[in-house]
């Protein structure tokens, strides 16, 4: 016999007041591409509310489709059309909601990625708009068989070979590898599974609701974590000064990245020259292109992002980057297209670097560029 709580749950979804609940949420999630401080324009409008749709999908993986840490697999929470903060083109991220209740083992092959990284983490969007870190396993410490096969141990206690810490509070994990080209590098190919995981999991009709309203958080929370975030920006637009690096990680930031978060905005007859001040010795580096909304632009249609192995260096071993409208010529081979975009986020980001150089910036008449070429 259910009690009282229980019986409740089920009455709901019996009579269809859960599923208003959640469509309740989910239309007051419209809010944050209306609040005041966001584009009102047509297209940005409409980019924000394909955004909302997008984090729904990832909300839906997160909180209802493998929810249940006794029974991990690996999801997207980011991908090529799922974009979240400045998400990294070079990037292939995986997912996975654990819990420090558990012990876990990710077996797999290790891949071509120049970078494969483990990271836990605690607390969560849908909860208080953070992804705070609980532990790390990076490419310099990872050990990878002869023949490409890893085994990782994730877990509170301290295990033997490689072990990627978590705390009693840790929620989930992600994984990131970090590509010189995506398109023709092997990724690494993985599994999760618990070391303890109980009975198969089934559908609970009386937790139905709870998923898909934290679902729902998790879209109003991604979407107002990141308005917030540009609005903050406005203060250097145009600029690429170092982010609070504190606040990146605990929105889910790696330590091993120093970023350099801002945001753009360019006339018709403008461009944008991005210039680091040298380029010091680093695992990767990469510069990128993003909305409003902090999505990154479409990297499969569009030259959106540049990195170590994509850039074209001058004689002096400088980087210069251009972001237009329209491409200035080959006397520009770093040429970044807006995609259409008249404003939006951007990042650049040192990788495992044994300092920061500053990244200057400057905006110019596109006419004068080419004159001075």
């Amino acid at each position: 016999m259910p009690d009282s709580k229980e019986a409740e749950a089920l009455q709901r979804i019996r009579d269809g007041r859960s599923w208003s609940a959640f469509c309740r949420a989910l239309e007051q999630a419209g809010q944050s591409i209306l609040q005041a401080g966001t584009p009102s324009d047509a297209f940005d409008r409409a980019e924000g509310f394909r955004y909302l749709t997008r984090l729904l999908r990832a909300g839906l993986e997160s909180q209802l489709e493998y929810a249940d840490p006794r029974q991990p697999g690996f999801y997207q929470l980011s991908n090529e059309t799922i974009k979240i903060g400045n998400d990294n083109p070079d990037n292939v991220y995986w997912n996975a909601r654990i819990s420090g209740r558990h012990e876990y083992r990710i077996t797999g092959t290790r891949g071509a990625a120049r970078l494969l990284c483990f990271a836990t983490k605690g607390g969560g969007y849908e909860k208080d708009g953070t992804l705070t870190p609980t532990g790390e396993l990076h490419e310099r410490q990872l050990v990878v068989a002869p023949d490409g096969r890893i085994e990782v141990r994730v877990s509170c206690a301290q295990q033997p070979g490689n072990w990627l810490p978590m705390r009693p509070d840790t929620t989930s994990l992600v994984v990131r590898q970090t590509f010189d080209d995506r398109r023709r590098e092997e990724p690494a190919r993985l599994a999760i599974e618990c070391l303890d995981p109980g009975p198969a999991p089934a559908l609970d009709p009386a937790e139905l609701e709870s998923n898909l309203l934290r679902a729902a958080a998790f879209v109003r929370g991604t979407a107002d974590l990141f308005v917030g975030w540009m609005a903050h920006f406005a203060a250097h637009e145009n600029q690429l000064p170092p982010d609070d690096q504190l606040r990146c990680q605990r929105a889910g930031g790696d330590s091993n990245i120093f970023y350099h978060n801002s945001r753009w905005r360019l006339a018709p007859d403008e461009a944008l020259l991005v210039l680091p001040r040298r380029v010091p010795r680093c695992d990767a580096w990469n510069f990128q292109v993003s909305n409003f909304w902090m999505e990154s632009l479409d990297y499969r249609a569009h030259r959106i992002h540049l990195n170590q192995h994509s850039a074209v260096a001058e004689p002096d071993g400088h980087v210069r980057i251009v972001v237009a409208h329209r491409d200035p010529g080959p006397r520009f081979p770093n040429w970044l297209t807006t995609a259409g975009h008249t404003h939006g986020g951007m990042l650049f980001r040192w990788i495992g670097a044994d300092e920061h150089p500053e990244i200057d910036t400057r905006v110019v008449k596109l006419d004068d560029l080419l004159a001075s070429a």
